[in-house]
C-alpha cells in the first residue's frame, strides 16, 4: 500500500470515528432532553390535579365550616365529611409530593445530558490539540502516527465517557420502592 493510501485511511478512520462519536452523543443528549421534557410534563399534569383536587376537597366544606365557626352544629352528614376531608387532603397532598420526586429524576437527566455535552466538547478539544500538532512539512509517517495517536485518544475518551454515565435514572420512593426509568 503506498504512503498516500495509508495516510487516506488512517484521515478516513480518524473522521469517520470522530462523526461517528459525535452523532452518538448527541444523540443520547437528545434523547435524555426529551425524556426530561416528559417527566416535567407528567409531573406538573400530576402537581396540577392534585392541589385542584385539594381546592375542590376544601371548597367542598366551606359552607360546613362558616356554619361551625358561627356556632352552628353540623349535622351527622356534615360531620362525617369533615372527617372524610382530612383524608382526602393528606391523600391528595401525599400524591403531589410524589409527584414533585420527578424533580430528582430530571435533575439526573439534566446532570447527564451535561456530562455528555462536556465530554463532547473535551473530545472534540483532543482533536483540535492533535491537529495543532501536525505542521505543514510534516511527513506521512508522522502524520500517519499523529492520526493513530488521536484515534487512540478520541477512542479512549469516548469509551470512558460511556462508563462515567449511566443508562437508567432512578429514585427512591417511599410509598413504592424504587423507581427506574429509561
Amino acid at each position: 500500500m503506498t504512503r498516500k493510501k495509508i495516510l487516506g485511511s488512517h484521515v478516513k478512520r480518524l473522521l469517520s470515528g470522530v462523526s461517528d462519536h459525535g452523532k452518538k452523543h448527541l444523540t443520547e443528549v437528545e434523547t435524555d432532553l426529551i425524556q426530561t421534557g416528559l417527566l416535567l410534563e407528567e409531573a406538573i399534569e400530576k402537581l396540577s390535579f392534585n392541589f385542584m383536587a385539594i381546592h375542590q376537597a376544601v371548597e367542598g366544606q366551606q359552607e360546613t365550616i362558616r356554619m361551625l365557626l358561627e356556632g352552628g352544629a353540623p349535622t351527622p352528614e356534615q360531620r362525617a365529611q369533615l372527617e372524610a376531608l382530612q383524608g382526602q387532603v393528606g391523600g391528595h397532598v401525599n400524591a403531589a409530593i410524589t409527584s414533585m420526586q420527578f424533580q430528582d429524576m430530571t435533575s439526573q437527566l439534566i446532570d447527564r445530558t451535561l456530562k455528555r455535552v462536556t465530554g463532547l466538547r473535551e473530545f472534540l478539544g483532543t482533536l483540535g490539540a492533535h491537529g495543532a500538532e501536525m505542521l505543514p512539512e510534516s511527513d506521512n509517517e508522522e502524520i500517519v502516527d499523529l492520526l493513530g495517536k488521536v484515534s487512540m485518544a478520541l477512542a479512549i475518551q469516548s469509551l470512558e465517557l460511556r462508563s462515567v454515565l449511566r443508562k437508567a435514572v432512578s429514585q427512591k420512593h417511599l410509598e413504592s420502592g424504587d423507581i427506574e426509568l429509561f
